[in-house]
């Protein structure tokens, strides 16, 4: 009897035990994460920190704007492309500038500098929605303000050059200009997620990474591909900021698209990335 049950134990032992997939197999992780913020959280009113992120968030929205718009009016105000940086240095002022702004401020804020990518990770439960709705209302501040100094740098020339200010060009629908948000607000989100994902040390820790630099890149390749769609918005405060201070009818009839495009491609971007991406398994059981 005794040698029939070491048998069946043994047969037993020929099957290994199933493994747990999705997120039934993250108990087991090789990293620590933070646990998911509140939705509220009171104490963080009485916190330094927290006033103190909301201003560096002001303050690199500012800084962001200013030099991008001064950009785009420079181009403008040339005769020809060929004159002046061009698209292409349109893109690397924005791509450019998000890069050193995260990595400024990244260790204060988390270097968000756009509505869109604040509510991406607070749908992704990385902030509470008190952190959120103060971020965006300080990036909108700080863009409006951005955009202000660069009109009184040249006021004539601002409101005859469009003002930086988005809008979709002629030949395409709004339909067009709405996906273009779409699609490039997901990459931009998409490579935030990623490349500040807490498992990346873990699971990639031979791969030196410098968040800010994909997040710039990212940045910059979107302009690339949707300037002559729309301008590139991908950030409902630059969007804003610039129309306000333009504050012409053109700016206005497009600028839905350049908020409700940016936050369904973030809201795509954290689904995707909460429920597949880190639906994968950490590492397997032995």
């Amino acid at each position: 009897m005794e040698g029939k049950e070491e048998d069946v134990r043994v047969g037993a032992n020929k099957f290994p035990e199933r493994q747990p997939i999705g997120t039934s197999a993250q108990s087991d992780k090789d990293y620590k994460e933070p646990p998911p913020a509140p939705l509220f959280e009171p104490g963080e009113l009485a916190s330094w920190s927290f006033w103190r992120a909301g201003i560096a968030e002001f303050i690199a929205t500012f800084l962001f704007l200013y030099i991008t718009v001064l950009t785009v009016m420079g181009v403008k105000r040339a005769p020809n492309m060929c004159a002046s940086v061009g698209i292409q240095g349109i893109a690397w002022a924005f791509g450019g500038m998000i890069f050193a702004l995260v990595y400024c401020t990244a260790g204060i804020s988390g270097g968000h500098i756009n509505p869109a990518v604040t509510f991406g990770l607070f749908l992704a439960r990385k902030l509470s929605l008190t952190r959120a709705v103060y971020y965006i209302v300080m990036q909108c501040l700080g863009a409006i303000c951005g955009a202000g100094v660069v009109k009184g740098f040249q006021p004539k020339q601002y409101q005859a050059l469009g003002g930086g200010a988005n809008t979709v060009a002629h030949g395409y629908t709004k339909g067009s200009g709405l996906g273009a948000e779409i699609i490039g607000t997901f990459v931009l989100v998409y490579t935030v997620f990623s490349a500040t994902d807490a498992k990346r040390n873990a699971r990639d820790s031979h791969v030196p990474i410098l968040a800010p630099l994909p997040i710039g890149f990212a940045v910059f390749l979107v302009h690339l591909a949707t300037i002559p769609i729309t301008g590139t918005g991908i950030n409902p405060a630059r969007s804003l900021g610039a129309a306000i201070i333009f504050n012409k009818d053109n700016a206005w009839d497009d600028h839905w698209v350049f908020w409700v495009g940016p936050f369904i491609g973030a809201a795509l971007a954290a689904l995707y990335h909460v429920i597949v991406i880190r639906a994968i398994p950490f590492k397997s059981r032995s």
